[in-house]
């Protein structure tokens, strides 16, 4: 028998929401703006932590990984424990926990004890993402009015994550390194203060407990295989990530075993029998692959090829960032126009001009093609999250929104996590190959180093006499743009597929009615 839903909440199938569900929805910007911020924020922190608590290389890899790994591999398990204990009792839990992890961080006195604050702010964060979005669900039953609230959850993790590096530069200008988790705890405790007040609750009854045996197998096997995909992004496909993998994978399908047998799994798998929940999912990890190595690159050009400060580089950003929110505000708008399938359609063609635009960048024109291809794709893969994520959430029977929503994330984090490794690799043994062509043959000592990366090859310029280092350098900020020009061929070949799958496949989809 299928498990019923019991709600407190004020809003009835088919109602719009009223002016509660709205304040709860500004609520629920707190958590998702937090977790995309502390994804970036610590990046201009690495030298002022690694002066005061002095990691090894290993620890300081950990210690900006572990956050990710976390979130990705609990992302399912906490959204399918909301299912169960109630979406809204998870998120202030979830709340706790980040405040207090946060400050636990702040104050870290050593590499290890950052590592496991960063590992527990992890875990936390997986506990709020998923009640965020799988709330929004409860909250607001009208289909358009979803629509707008999914793109406006879309917008601020996407303006998060941008603004990171701005608030920490801003912060590490007046503060020590501890302060960019410190923002975190006053957020938090508004969330604790008004959360009971304007979001609802709502609670599986008859679901049963979370199978932890199902869940030990899920973490251990999304943990490996993240292990695997990070390895192969920092250093090569070799041994160590190939045995991650294929560990993974063994435990992966075990774990799928396990869920066969299950009167009440952790994981439905008969959500993927919905054209609509699979198609979605499909569609949000291959725009997210495509999208990820480019992007990267594009921000490292702004800085090691134009010569910007991580500050102005920042700044320079926010044109394309806005630009990707009103679009994403604006989607949902649009598919009371267009079929949701056109609409994605649509802006992958858009994202498709943009990396056309990467893909002429030069070494020494202007920042005009980069910050245009910045925007366009930004417009286009933003506009597609609000209205796939949407398709997800929406395609999943209503006590398994949680779920829904945890897969959903998670689909985004391994697109980001395979398109580094992948593509990414792709771009780096072009740069080398490149560097190799133009400078590796003369002798010259400081081009060995420089064939790691990009900023490797200007401290090594550094260190070379002014006509060796000007070439090195020159040779170095060639080879990059080939390589990014390389990943934006890449991701443009990825979005026209994306195109035509919008256009064949989700348009056959039918609509989803209101509610």
């Amino acid at each position: 028998m299928a498990a019923s839903t019991q709600s407190t909440s004020a809003t009835t199938p088919h109602s719009r929401a009223p002016i509660r569900d709205w304040l709860g929805l500004a609520i629920l910007a707190l958590p998702t703006f937090l977790v995309a911020i502390d994804m970036t924020v610590l990046h201009l922190a690495v030298p002022h932590l690694t002066a005061a608590l002095r990691p090894s290389s290993a620890q300081l890899l950990w210690i900006i990984d572990i956050y990710g790994f976390m979130i990705a591999g609990c992302l399912v398990i906490m959204g399918t424990l909301g299912d169960r204990i109630g979406r809204r009792r998870l998120l202030l839990a979830g709340a706790v926990f980040f405040g207090a992890a946060s400050t636990f961080a702040a104050f870290a006195g050593s590499a290890a004890t950052l590592l496991t604050a960063r590992a527990l702010l992890g875990v936390s964060a997986a506990a709020l993402m998923p009640s965020t979005l799988a709330l929004l669900t409860d909250m607001f039953r009208d289909s358009r009015q979803r629509g707008i609230a999914i793109a406006i959850w879309s917008s601020l993790f996407m303006a998060g994550t941008t603004i990171g590096p701005i608030i920490g530069g801003a912060l590490l200008e007046y503060f020590w390194w501890g302060s960019v988790f410190l923002l975190n705890v006053p957020l938090m405790l508004i969330l604790l203060a008004a959360g009971p007040f304007v979001l609802p609750e709502n609670v599986r009854s008859g679901g049963g407990r979370l199978d932890l045996a199902s869940a030990a197998l899920f973490l251990s096997a999304v943990l490996t295989a993240v292990y695997g995909i990070k390895h192969i992004a920092t250093n090569a496909l070799d041994l160590k990530a190939l045995l991650a993998l294929a560990v993974g994978l063994g435990i992966g399908t075990m774990f799928l075993n396990r869920q066969t047998k299950l009167a009440d799994p952790m994981l439905d798998l008969s959500l993927f029998r919905n054209t609509r929940f699979s198609a979605g999912l499909a569609t949000q990890f291959l725009t997210i692959f495509a999208v990820a190595t480019p992007y990267f690159l594009s921000t490292q050009y702004l800085q090691l090829v134009a010569g910007l400060s991580p500050l102005e580089a920042g700044l320079a950003m926010l044109p394309p960032m806005l630009a990707g929110i009103a679009a994403s505000l604006l989607a949902p708008v649009a598919t009371r126009i267009l079929h949701p399938g056109s609409v994605t359609g649509l802006m992958m063609l858009i994202a498709a001009v943009g990396f056309a635009l990467l893909a002429l960048t030069s070494a020494n024109g202007t920042l005009n093609a980069v910050l245009g291809g910045l925007a366009l794709i930004t417009i286009g893969s933003s506009a597609t999250m609000a209205v796939i994520v949407n398709i997800i959430i929406s395609a999943a029977p209503e006590e398994r929104a949680g779920e829904a929503s945890g897969l959903s994330e998670m689909s985004g984090e391994f697109g980001m996590a395979l398109g580094l490794a992948v593509i990414g690799s792709v771009a780096s043994a072009a740069y080398r190959l490149s560097l190799a062509k133009a400078h590796g043959s003369d002798g010259n000592a400081g081009a060995t180093g420089a064939m790691d990366a990009l900023g490797t090859a200007i401290a090594e310029a550094e260190k070379l006499d002014t006509a060796s280092g000007n070439a090195l350098l020159t040779a170095s900020r060639e080879a990059f743009v080939t390589s990014l020009a390389l990943s934006a061929v890449i991701g443009l070949t990825l979005v026209l597929g994306l195109a035509v799958l919008a256009f064949r496949v989700l348009r056959r989809v039918p609509r989803q009615n209101s509610g």
